[in-house]
């Protein structure tokens, strides 16, 4: 188990650097920032551009760049905001919590309901249930997360006066945007938990457990719903970098103080080290989730420890 940990994390390392390096490039494509701050100052010479290069940290070529952007990663030093001068890893200090914390919330209403929706879909296949579990999933997956957003707004916080309609003040104001968030995902969930469950319902072992006259709560839940894990795992870890992408948008429409709403800001202001370290945070999240995916590969399915 060790040396697969060991390879795994290796892998992980390795993506991280070619991570950084293709972040690293593609924000430099974006124009000189210097040009960029100092649009409508006027006339500007070449010289002061140049103090201002030299000022920003962006004169040198681009590897020495990068490689002070790994050295300075690893201290979590990601310099200063060229708008307020704010240490950056402050600001992602003050945002990453609670970008995480909703997250969290969105993807534990995504199992709380998907997972026992999935088993009662698959035990009552082709029965009303079944089909009514399974279109009200296809309305999930229909939704756009925005206009879901927008429709939770207007009905609890405008018309029925119940929820804050932004910001991040108490519990209730996460329920909305988790709830965007996780309905999302729960729909997918739902039909993946209905069709492994399916699969593995018809195994053999599944006919023996119930032979043997275990009851059906420890047929489902201890031995199907186990050997279904690994799928879910696997979708539920690269969910994870789909829920990461997908709330820049809820944060913006919640006013959500998190990670999405200052990488979005840092666009308009075209603040370059704020947006470098936000893009490169989240990044590193969605590999130590998958990280953490395939170590749990290792425990559910020993077998996968040998590949």
């Amino acid at each position: 188990m060790a040396g697969f940990i060991v390879k795994r994390m290796l892998q992980a390392i390795f993506a991280t650097l070619i991570v950084t390096l293709l972040v690293s490039y593609a924000i430099r494509m974006t124009g000189d920032p210097a040009l960029m701050l100092t649009q409508g100052a006027g006339s500007i010479s070449e010289a002061d551009l140049a103090r201002i290069r030299e000022a920003l940290g962006v004169n040198e070529p681009f590897f020495v760049q990068y490689f002070g952007f790994l050295k300075d990663m690893i201290t979590l030093d990601f310099g200063r905001s060229f708008l307020g001068g704010t240490s950056v890893a402050i600001l992602i200090g003050n945002a990453l919590p609670s970008t995480l914390v909703l997250a969290f919330w969105s993807m534990l209403i995504s199992i709380a309901f998907s997972i026992p929706l999935g088993i009662t879909a698959a035990i009552h296949k082709g029965k009303t249930v079944d089909q009514i579990i399974r279109v009200f999933s296809l309305i999930g997956l229909s939704f756009p997360n925005f206009w879901l957003a927008i429709m939770l707004v207007l009905l609890f916080s405008i018309t029925w006066n119940f929820l804050p309609p932004s910001g991040m003040s108490g519990g209730l104001s996460y329920i909305m945007p988790a709830v965007t968030m996780g309905v999302i995902l729960m729909a997918v969930n739902v039909r993946l938990v209905r069709t492994t469950m399916l699969e593995t319902l018809n195994s053999q072992y599944i006919m023996v457990a119930r032979a043997k006259g275990l009851s059906e709560t420890k047929v489902l839940y201890k031995h199907a719903l186990r050997n279904c894990a690994i799928p879910l795992i696997t979708y539920m870890g690269l969910q994870f970098g789909g829920l990461l992408g997908g709330i820049v948008v809820i944060e913006r429409v919640f006013n959500w103080p998190g990670m999405g709403t200052l990488a979005f800001d840092a666009v308009g202001a075209r603040d370059y080290p704020v947006l470098q370290a936000s893009i490169m945070v989240l990044s590193l999240m969605i590999i130590i989730v998958n990280l953490l995916v395939d170590i749990i590969y290792g425990l559910v399915d020993p077998r996968i420890r040998t590949e």
